[in-house]
């Protein structure tokens, strides 16, 4: 097999097996998905919030009040002594406390995530990856499917070897 198309196909299959697993899969923790309707800028509002909340901005985290705007990227985080309610799209979502809401695009919806602290500490000792599944495996797995393609299409019929 020609070097170039070989070479190609080893960085095609190292490209996808590195790649991120979200792109691959649906995200299925979503607790409201909404319709995206276009251009709507923003897609929605908190409604109301009391205690500690903070609120992604332009410029880092800022206090969250009743009628600061939500758009894709925005993320709602409550404290311990804190509440929060918003209104995206069609959903009505309360955010109690000690958790983050994210809002995000995921195909043609809007997808709202709810992470409460009990689900932050279970995902910290995997850094972060879904499933357990971080760079190191991801590079390691990478490795090997490079390896089996590299062994699968090795031309043997090379008149220079014999």
């Amino acid at each position: 097999m020609n070097l170039f198309i070989r070479t190609a196909l080893v960085g095609f299959v190292a490209s996808v097996s590195l790649g991120p697993v979200s792109a691959f899969a649906q995200d299925a923790s979503c607790i409201c998905a909404t319709a995206y309707h276009g251009a709507a800028n923003p897609i929605g509002s908190i409604r109301s919030a009391d205690g500690d909340v903070m609120v992604s901005q332009a410029a880092g985290y800022g206090p969250a009040k009743a009628g600061n705007a939500l758009d894709f990227g925005s993320r709602v985080v409550v404290g311990a002594k804190g509440s929060a309610s918003v209104a995206v799209g069609g959903c009505n979502v309360d955010v109690p406390a000690n958790s983050s809401l994210d809002v995000s695009r995921i195909e043609g919806n809007i997808c709202l995530k709810l992470v409460g602290s009990e689900q932050t500490a279970a995902i910290q000792p995997s850094g972060g990856a879904v499933g357990g599944f971080g760079p190191p495996e991801r590079l390691f797995a990478g490795a090997l499917l490079a390896t089996g393609v590299l062994a699968a299409t090795q031309d043997n019929d090379n008149a220079v070897s014999r």
